[in-house]
């Protein structure tokens, strides 16, 4: 490991060369590769410098543990390492997850997709509860969330929603929420006050690019059409609508929140990248990952992963079978209660992965 981080201290220090070379400054292209490749080693860097310098310390103190015989200086010595062991300890903690490696979709946007499932006009409500929660949590990290396509049921909430989070890191967050979603509570519409079990389907999927997914025009088929649902009357009254069908898959994808047939044709179209590389990935991972033991991350779709229990104000995450007494903040947009320990489990699986490996 020690070799392996040499080479990347040294690489570093060359790009910090390299960015200062008015050659690269002067060719834009370039010079965001090297700044970006340059800011994915900075942590590690830090992180390995800041062992090395501890180990030197250690090493020091140590010494003169060895060394010394006044009572005072050895007791101060002691006390110095023990405290040193335990940073050095954190710190090669520290760089075994930084050395992992990296989701390489973590820094994408992503089209999250929401769909009502069992229980009916109640699934339908929790469905724009679930969407509002993800709506303040992006705004918590500065995110920008566009709705790209959405179906009102006849009581509100959405039997389908559609959207678009923008932001450097929302797929490395939002990936844990795909899968089923388990609502228990009483419905508005219940008047005996029975507490009823609905469910919603969350995908999130890594937002493709160009490059990643080549899409030919003869095999697409694009519709228009008027536009359904709320919305302004140049919505209502014009063919603003598309639908995009990708012919050798059947896959459609569909955009009818915009006022324009051009904006919104190339929403679809970005949603319908997504869920080809979406397939393609599922395709790569089953071929890699035939052994794998944890499915944290992973986006099963149909795997139930929560349960949000109104009468008892709870939410069991059951993957890491997690329980906190925090629904209403959770709801709230406070997700990183759910988060953070469902990525320390998930770094602790892949870390005791490449350990076994």
């Amino acid at each position: 490991m020690i070799e392996k981080l040499e080479q990347i201290s040294e690489r570093y220090d060359e790009l910090n060369q390299l960015l200062g070379d008015p050659a690269v400054a002067s060719d834009p292209d370039q010079y965001r590769v090297f700044a970006k490749e340059h800011s994915e080693l900075g942590a590690i860097v830090s992180c390995y410098r800041s062992y090395q310098k501890t180990t030197e310390d250690l090493e020091g103190s140590e010494e003169i543990l060895r060394d010394t015989q006044d009572a005072e200086m050895r007791e101060l010595a002691q006390a110095e390492v023990a405290e040193l062991k335990e940073s050095k300890e954190k710190l090669y903690e520290e760089l075994l997850v930084l050395l992992l490696p990296k989701d390489p979709n973590d820094d994408k946007n992503i089209i999250m997709e929401l769909r009502a499932g069992a229980g009916g006009d109640e699934s339908a409500l929790f469905a724009e509860d679930l969407f509002s929660m993800y709506c303040r949590f992006a705004e918590s990290h500065k995110w920008k969330v566009e709705v790209l396509d959405s179906s009102v049921s006849s009581v509100g909430g959405y039997k389908e929603m559609v959207a678009q989070i923008t932001g450097v890191g929302a797929y490395s967050f939002f990936k844990y929420e795909s899968g089923v979603h388990r609502v228990q509570r009483v419905p508005k519409t219940e008047t005996q006050g029975r507490v009823h079990t609905s469910t919603v389907t969350v995908a999130v999927l890594p937002e493709a690019e160009d490059v990643e997914i080549d899409i030919q025009d003869k095999d697409l088929r694009v519709d228009v059409f008027r536009s359904s649902g709320p919305g302004g009357q140049s919505v209502n009254t014009t063919d603003s609508a598309v639908r995009v069908t990708h012919i050798p898959t059947g896959i459609v994808a569909t955009c009818q929140d915009g006022k324009s047939q051009h904006k919104n044709k190339d929403k679809a179209m970005t949603v319908l990248r997504s869920r080809l590389f979406e397939i393609k990935q599922a395709e790569l991972d089953s071929e890699r990952s035939q052994d794998r033991r944890s499915q944290i991350g992973s986006g099963q779709r149909s795997e139930k992963i929560r349960t949000y229990n109104f009468p008892q104000g709870r939410v069991t995450d059951h993957r890491i079978s997690l329980t906190i007494y925090q629904l209403d903040s959770v709801l709230g947009g406070e997700l990183s209660v759910l988060l953070d320990p469902l990525i320390a489990h998930d770094r602790a699986e892949k870390l005791q992965d490449a350990s076994n490996s």
